[in-house]
């Protein structure tokens, strides 16, 4: 049981807030520790899918969710140059709502949910290193202050220091890919809520509408020799997003002529952590497992983690046994989707010739003669319901 337990969460992200959320519902008392000085809105779109909203219901923010977040009704991929149709899958199924939504938005759903659950959120908090043992978990400040708290969980992102206590170094590998991202104000609020992906020799554009058709999100991908930086606040000349798809289809070109502020992020390989938990210290999220964003699990796979997580912590006798739980639980998982992430870039960048022509061929093919059969291959992903007692 959590009830009176006091738990310290690093990092107030996605992950971290909707685990602090789940432990405080359980009775734990929470405080979440981020190294920011306010809660501001950064980056841009996510997509929200079925196996994330089912997390979301059960922690009772369903409702917010719908109203915060259009259903997405499909995902459309085209081919660059003129945007004609390749494939269409259709994602609005009844059982499981799939949701196009502004980073922002879902962070305030959660903040706003953590501080009803008596969450103590904590800001200018930046922590530069952890050690953990059996006993407690040791946290020292910028500045050299030390707190040693009886558990922590490290939601602290891809610098994680958490995941530093629990792993040895390793050396993330550059992919050759570059992202750009950005938001565009959107004349029309009829737009309808799909995901398109316009698919070019070794670059993509994904593009899809937020806020009921106030901005259009765009993440757009390009395969280059030149190393650049990982990271999401790198900022970026439009003109050079732009000359990168100046041979994609007009609609493509009119939008990011629009696009006045764009950032730049090098995309990097990680392995999944080793080790998860582990004396008084636990991982989630992109700390234990950092993903490219060709699935658009990132989001998702941290909500999965902080429910999966919480209720072991809840169930289980002791916190080692927990954090065996949660890793049996996840390791495997996380691993598939970040491997299944990684190869989906391949699918998009293909070259001209014959080996394009044929797959395309296939996808439209597929699309007429069997629709549903693409959706149920995403089955194992988007119809995982951590929620359900096992």
């Amino acid at each position: 049981m959590l009830i009176g337990q006091e738990i310290t969460v690093l990092g107030a992200g996605i992950g971290g807030l909707a685990v602090a959320t789940a432990l405080a519902q359980r009775g734990a008392q929470v405080r979440v520790l981020e190294q920011a000085d306010a809660i501001r809105e950064v980056g841009a779109g996510l997509q929200v899918s079925p196996n994330g909203a089912v997390v979301m219901k059960a922690l009772g923010l369903g409702d917010a969710l719908a109203a915060a977040a259009p259903r997405a009704r499909a995902v459309l991929l085209r081919d660059f140059r003129r945007g004609d149709p390749v494939f269409r899958m259709e994602l609005d199924r009844d059982d499981q709502p799939y949701h196009l939504t502004h980073r922002a938005d879902l962070i305030e759903i959660l903040r706003h949910a953590a501080t009803e659950a008596g969450v103590a959120v904590e800001l200018g908090r930046k922590v530069e290193a952890v050690t953990t043992d059996d006993s407690a978990t040791t946290l020292r400040f910028a500045g050299g202050a030390e707190e040693s708290l009886p558990l922590v969980i490290g939601a602290d992102g891809l610098q994680s220091q958490a995941r530093a206590a629990l792993n040895p170094a390793t050396r993330p590998f550059f992919t050759g890919q570059v992202a750009w991202r950005c938001t565009i104000p959107l004349d029309a609020a009829d737009t309808p809520p799909e995901a398109t992906v316009h698919m070019g020799p070794g670059r993509h554009i994904v593009t899809y509408p937020l806020r009921g058709g106030e901005l259009m999100n765009v993440v757009a991908v390009e395969e280059r020799d030149g190393w650049a930086a990982e990271g999401w606040n790198h900022k970026d000349r439009p003109e050079i997003l732009r000359a990168a798809f100046a041979d994609f289809a007009p609609e493509i070109r009119d939008l990011l002529f629009r696009a006045d502020q764009v950032y730049l992020w090098g995309l990097f390989r990680h392995p999944v952590a080793k080790t998860w938990g582990q004396g008084r210290l636990a991982l989630l999220g992109d700390a234990a497992h950092p993903t490219l964003p060709f699935l658009a699990q990132g989001a998702n796979m941290a909500l999965e983690d902080a429910w999966v997580l919480a209720d072991a912590l809840d169930q289980e006798d002791g916190i080692a046994t927990a954090f065996t739980r949660y890793q049996a639980l996840r390791k495997a998982r996380c691993a598939r989707i970040v491997d299944a992430a990684s190869r989906n870039a391949e699918n998009y960048h293909l070259r001209p010739g014959p080996y394009r022509a044929a797959a395309h061929l296939a996808l439209r093919l597929g699309a007429r003669l069997a629709p549903k059969l693409a959706a149920n291959r995403f089955d194992w992903l988007y119809g995982h319901d951590v929620t359900a007692r096992r």
